[in-house]
């Protein structure tokens, strides 16, 4: 199962990459890391949730390479409705912590899907704004 999902994912991210970051399906977006033994700039798309001064990715897979990247790297773009965010380096959230950020109907949606793992990103660009 798990080669069957890796092949279709080389598939189906190139389709979905254009309209991940565009806000035309605001539950998208593309995050943009580098590899940390490539040193290659990689861009995925992802689903999240915006949460206070970040951002919430859900894990359907759990710590993927692209999240090891995030949880490693300090130039993470992630490009969500149009726009682009700079995050800090990722930590891991566990069900609990990682459900708040979402509404009750996405929170059955991730219980069905099995997903317990979630990232969160806090924006680097927030204080600046605040100001």
């Amino acid at each position: 199962m798990g080669s069957l999902i890796k092949r279709s994912a080389k598939y189906f991210n190139p389709l979905v990459l254009g309209l991940a970051g565009s806000g035309i399906i605001p539950v998208w977006a593309v995050i943009a890391h580098t590899g940390r033994r490539s040193g290659r700039r990689y861009r995925t798309p992802v689903a999240i949730r915006p949460s206070g001064d970040g951002f919430v990715i859900p894990l359907p897979w759990g710590k993927t390479d692209w999240c090891r990247n995030v949880m490693a790297a300090n130039d993470t773009v992630i490009r969500w409705k149009g726009r682009d965010y700079h995050v800090a380096p990722g930590k891991l959230l566990d069900r609990a912590e990682g459900e708040r950020a979402f509404p009750a109907p996405l929170r059955r949606a991730l219980a069905v899907l099995h997903i317990t793992q979630f990232l969160a990103v806090q924006r680097v660009d927030a204080a600046s704004e605040a100001a």
